[in-house]
């Protein structure tokens, strides 16, 4: 029942990076919150793809598929982006998808049009073409302590904004930190005069 800090939890909504957070992992960051409860917070990076990692190599190396001309292998495969999802576990894959798939005890349903799953069943379903309709591959994520979010919050480091999830599954990665503010009537270049005017 005590809910620290600046209100309610957070599950289901995004952070979008104030300009003054410069940590490399978070500058013009948007932060999909899977979880968020008294033991602390658990979040997904979805607008920084990973550097150097294509998702069909990646199938490749974790032996989801044998080849890209495996029977079956999705044509549309190759059109999706590898993200950053966070500092915290980042050789590990975490799926965000439409609820359209749920792998039995493996999916958290987060909302009504987010679940996450982070088992290689969800690659497998996307490769075959039985997949969730809409999906993001994450490595990694963004994990906070008790109460650190909140103080994170409270010294202005993010803003909260509602999650879209035409924003989240959206390939178009570049424009989403931009788009993410323009959501809660923000816009970039007053920001960043205004940033520590509180």
């Amino acid at each position: 029942m005590n809910k620290a800090g600046p209100g309610p939890f957070l599950e289901g909504k995004c952070l979008v990076a104030m300009p003054s957070l410069q940590d490399d992992y978070f500058v013009r960051s948007v932060v999909y919150i899977c979880a968020h409860s008294e033991e602390g917070a658990m979040g997904i990076i979805v607008n920084h793809p990973a550097q150097g990692v294509n998702f069909v190599d990646l199938l490749l190396q974790l032996k989801v598929i044998g080849s890209q001309d495996t029977p079956g292998f999705a044509e549309t495969i190759g059109r999706h982006r590898v993200l950053a999802g966070g500092p915290v576990d980042a050789s590990r894959g975490f799926v965000l998808h439409s609820p359209d798939y749920r792998a039995e005890e493996a999916t958290l349903t987060i909302d009504e049009s987010v679940s996450m799953t982070a088992t290689l069943d969800v690659l497998r379903a996307i490769a075959q073409g039985d997949g969730p309709e809409k999906a993001v591959l994450a490595l990694g994520y963004a994990g906070w302590s008790p109460g650190q979010l909140e103080k994170e919050i409270l010294a202005n480091s993010w803003m909260i904004c509602p999650a879209d999830s035409f924003l989240l599954f959206d390939p178009e990665h570049e424009t989403k930190y931009e788009r993410a503010l323009g959501a809660i009537g923000v816009d970039l270049r007053f920001l960043a005069d205004e940033a520590g005017h509180a």
